[in-house]
C-alpha cells in the first residue's frame, strides 16, 4: 500500500483538473483518476463565464484559454420575420478583466488544465477507478482499479467526487440525488453549416421550441442543439433528421454538413442533498445537473473545485481548523440550487408546449425583447448573473464585518472587483491578501500565508479600510479604519495556524 494522500481526486473533467491545479499551487500530496482513457474529445461545453476566468488566472491557464478561444462572438436572436443584433457583455462589466463570454470547446479547456497539471510534474491517472471507498479511522480506504484489471488500494484523508452525474463517490458516501428528468429529448451535433453568418452564436426563438448554434472552431466549426421533433421515429441521430429541423424551424437556407459528432440527450434537474459527508465531498455535476441554458454547468463545476481546493489545503496542512470544511456545503450548495432554478425557469419558458408560452415565443418575444435590449439597467443585471460575477457569500460563515466598514465598494462575501485595474492580478495565487485602503502607518507581521498590499486612494473603498481577501478571490473581512484588533479575532479563528 502506497503512503496515505491528503486528497483522492476522482474525476478528470474541467471540474476535477480545477480542483487539481488548486492543491498543486499548495503543495498538498493528492492524486487524481479517471475511468475514461482520455479526455473528451467532443466539444460539450462551449463557454467560459467571466468569473471562472477570474478564478483560473491566478494558476497561469487563462491566458491559454482566452488565446485558444473566440471572445468576440456577437448574439443573434432570430425571430419570425426579425433578426436582433443582441450586444454582448456591453455593460455591467467594468470590473472584470474578462468582459466577454469565451467560447472555447470543453475539449480544448481540458487539454489547457491538463498541459498546465503536466508542466507542474502532475499526471492525470486515466484509464483509473473507484471500485469502492471506506471510511476507517482517519482515513478513507480506496480501491481503484486500471483498465487492464489490477487493483491497487491508496489511503486518503479526503475524497472528493467531481466524476459526474452517476458519482461513484456520491454512491459510496451514500449522498441522495434529488430532482427530475424534463420530458423533452435533444438532439446535438458538431457539424458544418452553410448559411449561417460567421462570428455569431444563432437562436431561432419559434414556437415549437428553440434551435441554437454556436461558434466552435474545433473540432467543427459549429454546434447544434435542438429539440427532437415530435413524431419523429425515435431512430438514431441523422444528418437528414438535422436538416429537417433547420428547415422547420428557421426562414434561412441552411445546408447541415460534414457532422463530426451527433447525438440525443435527455435533461435531468438534480441536486445532491449534502456537498459534503463526513471525507466526501462532491462538486461539479457530481453535486449538480440542469439545462445547458446561460452556459451555466461546467463553470459552476469549476468555481465549486476552486472554492473548496484551498479549504482542503490549508486544512491539511494544519493552518486552518477542520471547521473550514463545513463552510464549502454552506456556500456553494445555495449557489447550486440557484442555477438550478434559474436554469429551470428558462428552459421551461423556451421549450414548454403550453399554448401560453408557445404563443409568447411567437407573438410576444419579438416585441417585447428590443425594448428589453434598449434597458441597460436590467441588461446590465442579467450580465452579472449569467457571468457569475454576482455570485457573494455575503451571509456565508466565512464574512465577517468589522468596525465602522465603508460606505461603498465590497462588502464581506462580496468578489473582490479589479478595480483599480490589476488589483486581482495583485492578489492572485495562494494565499490570503490584506488590502489597505487610504494612509496607513507600519504594521506587524500577520501569518505567512496573508500578503499585504499598499493601496492608498486607488482602491474600491474610500477612505481608510482594511480587507482580507480569501484565495478565491472574496472578501472574508472587511472593517474601516486601522484598528486590526477584529481582524487578528478572524484570523485566530480560520488561520490559526504556524504562523511567522
Amino acid at each position: 500500500m502506497t503512503a496515505p494522500l491528503d486528497v483522492l481526486v476522482v474525476g478528470a473533467g474541467p471540474t476535477g483538473l480545477a480542483l487539481a491545479t488548486q492543491l498543486r499551487a499548495y503543495a498538498t500530496p493528492f492524486r487524481v483518476v479517471d475511468r475514461s482513457l482520455d479526455r473528451v474529445r467532443e466539444s460539450r461545453a462551449p463557454a467560459i463565464q467571466p468569473r471562472t476566468l477570474e478564478m483560473l488566472a491566478g494558476f497561469g491557464v487563462t491566458d491559454e484559454l482566452v488565446d485558444r478561444g473566440n471572445a468576440s462572438v456577437r448574439l443573434h436572436l432570430h425571430f419570425p420575420g426579425r433578426v436582433l443584433h443582441v450586444p454582448v457583455f456591453d455593460v455591467g462589466c467594468v470590473d472584470t478583466p474578462y468582459p466577454f463570454l469565451l467560447f472555447l470547446p470543453q475539449s480544448e479547456t481540458e487539454a489547457v488544465l491538463t498541459a498546465g497539471l503536466a508542466a507542474r510534474d502532475v499526471t492525470v491517472e486515466r484509464g483509473t477507478e473507484l471500485v469502492s471507498a471506506e471510511p476507517e479511522g482517519e482515513y478513507v480506504t480506496c480501491r481503484l482499479r486500471t483498465g487492464e484489471g489490477s487493483e491497487e488500494t491508496v489511503r486518503a484523508r479526503y475524497v472528493v467526487g467531481c466524476d459526474g452525474a452517476h458519482s461513484t463517490v456520491r454512491d459510496q458516501a451514500g449522498i441522495a440525488f434529488e430532482g427530475h428528468a424534463y420530458p423533452q429529448t435533444f438532439l446535438l451535433a458538431d457539424l458544418e453549416v452553410d448559411g449561417l453568418e460567421t462570428g455569431a452564436a444563432h437562436t431561432f426563438m419559434t414556437a415549437s421550441g428553440l434551435l441554437f448554434f454556436f461558434p466552435l472552431g474545433t473540432p467543427a466549426t459549429w454546434r447544434m442543439i435542438a429539440m427532437y421533433p415530435p413524431g419523429a421515429p425515435p431512430d438514431e441521430v441523422t444528418l437528414d433528421l438535422l436538416q429537417q429541423i433547420a428547415d422547420d424551424w428557421t426562414a434561412d437556407r441552411l445546408t447541415l454538413r460534414d457532422a463530426v459528432w451527433m447525438t440525443s440527450f435527455r435533461i435531468h434537474n438534480r441536486g445532491a442533498t449534502h456537498y459534503r459527508k463526513g471525507p466526501f465531498f462532491l462538486a461539479g455535476d457530481a453535486a449538480h445537473i440542469h439545462s445547458p441554458a446561460g452556459g451555466q454547468g461546467m463553470n459552476t463545476g469549476i468555481q465549486d473545485a476552486l472554492n473548496l481546493g484551498w479549504k482542503l489545503a490549508h486544512v491539511c496542512r494544519g493552518a486552518a481548523p477542520e471547521e473550514l470544511l463545513e463552510t464549502y456545503q454552506a456556500e456553494r450548495a445555495p449557489v447550486g440550487h440557484r442555477v438550478r432554478r434559474l436554469t429551470d425557469r428558462a428552459f421551461t419558458v423556451g421549450t414548454s408546449s403550453h399554448p401560453a408560452l408557445r404563443l409568447a415565443r411567437r407573438r410576444l418575444a419579438p416585441r417585447f425583447a428590443p425594448l428589453f435590449l434598449r434597458a441597460t439597467g436590467p441588461r446590465a443585471r442579467l450580465f452579472r448573473t449569467v457571468s457569475e460575477l454576482g455570485i457573494h457569500y455575503r451571509r456565508g460563515p466565512l464574512s465577517t464585518t468589522g468596525p465602522t466598514p465603508p460606505g461603498r465598494g465590497p462588502r464581506a462575501g462580496d468578489r473582490l472587483p479589479d478595480v483599480p485595474r490589476g488589483l486581482q492580478q495583485r492578489t492572485a495565487g495562494p494565499g490570503y491578501d490584506l488590502l489597505l485602503a487610504g494612509s496607513w502607518p507600519e504594521i506587524p507581521s500577520l501569518h505567512d500565508l496573508v500578503g499585504v498590499h499598499r493601496l492608498g486612494t486607488e482602491s474600491p473603498w474610500s477612505g481608510a479600510t482594511h480587507a482580507l481577501v480569501r484565495p478565491d478571490g472574496y472578501v472574508g473581512y472587511v472593517a474601516g479604519g486601522t484598528d486590526l484588533t477584529g481582524l487578528h479575532t478572524y484570523l485566530d479563528r480560520w488561520l490559526p495556524g504556524p504562523r511567522t
